[in-house]
């Protein structure tokens, strides 16, 4: 597998945290050099293995935010 390259550009926030202490958590990341987005995955400790996760553009999120904000729970 080709090796990855990813800068975390701001750390958002952790959505909860697994018995084995990895972490869910949006950031906003620039994945191999190019724009930054929004990503939600699992991560370990020292940000340094992943698992899989899902990217949103900042106008993808806004839809997605407004979806959730739809939800009655």
């Amino acid at each position: 597998m080709a090796n990855i390259k990813y800068e975390i550009v701001k750390e958002i926030g952790i959505i909860s945290t697994s018995s084995k202490g990895w972490n869910k958590e949006l950031n906003l990341i620039s994945w191999n050099d190019r724009e930054p987005k929004y990503d939600l995955r699992d991560w370990d400790e020292n940000h340094e293995k992943m698992g899989k996760g899902v990217t949103f553009t900042k106008e993808e999120l806004i839809n997605l935010k407004n979806l959730l904000n739809s939800i009655e729970i």
